[in-house]
């Protein structure tokens, strides 16, 4: 891949250190600041080391950076550069660097892999992590790459992807240590240490199975290391949390937050152990499921760094040309009131100011509710007093901003009824988007659907065309 000449000197002048040897322990600092966020001046000194073919500095500059680090910058890179960078990544790399991806830049990246390199890089990888890779991968690669993985890689990979997407049986890993209660402490650790090789990458806890290979307790590598050899674990073993294999992974977010767990062991409809889930995929699904949220009720779905102008628009337009249409049924209030509002003219400058009052109080209880449906703190048991006391706080936010807006408005057209008119509008909205903004998404939970989705929609209509009609309904009440 060739730069302009005047782009390549820039990126000298942004990062004077290309021409400074440095140490390890140099780039080290350089890579990340104090944030742990990659530096800046790093991507174009990978850049620049791309494009001289300097396989040499590249392992100094990348050896410098963690797999998770080595992710971020590939975000940074342009798409020819992501290319160039691949073949210097060793399959155990590749496969964390992986694990690690925006899936948009993983989607992109894995057309470049060769099928025998992903198939070495996904035999290093958690059979979790692995099968979320296959499962991204075209029907011919994938059977390409499967075909030149060993068969117990590969059958674990394929029974992780015959689970439902978004289930426990999707997020765990196969791997676990497992004992029989009868063993002691010290068997346990000698088997351990024996097969050493053949044991999870990370793991927190040895569960303890019956014969038919159900999970009957837990014991936390903690408590192993500090018990006498020959306790039997029986006397040791803490109470063990199950998880269904087709739980929904936000049910297991759950249960993991309430019960304070690190890990958990997966099961099937009989009850035998088939796998385990561990706090760092968890905390992948909380982010996940809170990004789905927060880009739900703006109405658009996930646009990474790679995401093209086409794509943005297809997730984007739909929900607007929704809003434009409940808008337009909004205005159609004020068609009565013509007459009036040519008659007062300042019911013209009032009315958006009344709406966007609304729609803001609405927003905020409607964010309060959304995030209490999500971490179950909003239930059929409290409902009933969780919509009282956002009706309360709408009717004192609504008295005050009324208020407010109701004195102003007489000081600006010194008429003590427009005030009032401005006054009452105000508090009724108010009401309505605290009622609208805690209803509407019990509402759509409870019917099924994704309260955080289209929530939005429906308080801004209510807001809009409520306000409106309070507003002109109250004026022709006391102004005519």
């Amino acid at each position: 891949m060739s730069r302009d000449p005047d782009d390549l000197a820039e990126l000298t002048k942004t990062a004077p250190e290309l021409n400074n040897p440095e140490t390890e322990e140099d780039l080290e600092d350089l890579a990340l600041g104090e944030d742990y966020a990659l530096n800046p001046d790093y991507v174009p000194m990978v850049a620049d080391a791309l494009d001289r073919g300097d396989a040499e500095r590249l392992r100094e500059l990348l050896s410098a950076l963690r797999p998770e680090d080595v992710a971020d910058l590939m975000g940074f890179l342009s798409a020819a550069d992501r290319e160039e960078l691949l073949p210097h990544l060793d399959p155990e790399t590749l496969g964390d660097v992986l694990a690690e991806l925006d899936w948009e830049i993983r989607d992109d990246i894995l057309e470049h892999v060769p099928s025998a390199t992903l198939a070495k890089a996904l035999e290093e990888m958690d059979s979790d992590d692995a099968a979320d890779v296959v499962d991204d991968l075209e029907e011919d690669k994938r059977a390409q790459v499967l075909a030149a993985m060993p068969e117990v890689e590969r059958a674990a990979i394929e029974t992780t992807l015959s689970y439902e997407e978004d289930s426990a049986g999707r997020l765990m890993q196969r791997e676990v240590v497992a004992a029989p209660q009868f063993w002691t402490v010290g068997q346990t650790i000698d088997h351990l240490r024996r097969e050493s090789e053949e044991l999870p990458e990370l793991f927190f806890d040895v569960y303890v199975v019956d014969p038919a290979y159900k999970p009957v307790g837990a014991c936390p590598v903690s408590h192993l290391l500090r018990t006498k050899r020959d306790t039997p674990l029986a006397q040791i073993m803490e109470q063990v949390t199950e998880i269904p294999v087709d739980m929904d992974q936000e049910e297991v977010a759950y249960i993991f937050n309430k019960y304070n767990l690190i890990s958990a062991p997966v099961v099937e409809p009989g009850g035998r152990l088939v796998g385990q889930i561990t706090v760092d995929d968890i905390v992948g699904v909380i982010q996940e499921e809170t990004e789905e949220d927060i880009l739900a009720l703006a109405g658009v779905t996930d646009a990474g760094r790679d995401a093209r102008l086409p794509e943005i628009i297809r997730s984007r337009l739909p929900w607007l040309v929704i809003n434009l249409i409940t808008e337009s049924v909004a205005v159609t209030v004020i068609s009565p009131f013509q007459q009036m509002v040519a008659q007062f003219v300042a019911l013209i400058m009032l009315m958006p100011i009344v709406s966007s009052l609304g729609g803001n109080a609405g927003t905020q209880a409607l964010t309060v509710a959304v995030r209490a449906i999500a971490s179950r703190e909003l239930s059929p048991a409290n409902a009933l007093r969780v919509i009282m006391r956002e009706i309360a706080v709408g009717l004192l936010n609504g008295a005050a901003m009324g208020s407010l807006l109701g004195i102003g408005s007489y000081f600006l057209w010194h008429n003590a009824r427009l005030g009032l008119v401005v006054a009452l509008a105000v508090l009724a909205n108010f009401f309505v988007a605290a009622l609208g903004g805690i209803i509407a998404p019990i509402i759509l939970d409870r019917t099924g659907r994704d309260p955080a989705v289209s929530s939005s929609i429906v308080v801004t209509f209510m807001t809009d065309f409520f306000g409106f009609l309070a507003l002109l309904g109250i004026a022709a009440l006391i102004l005519l």
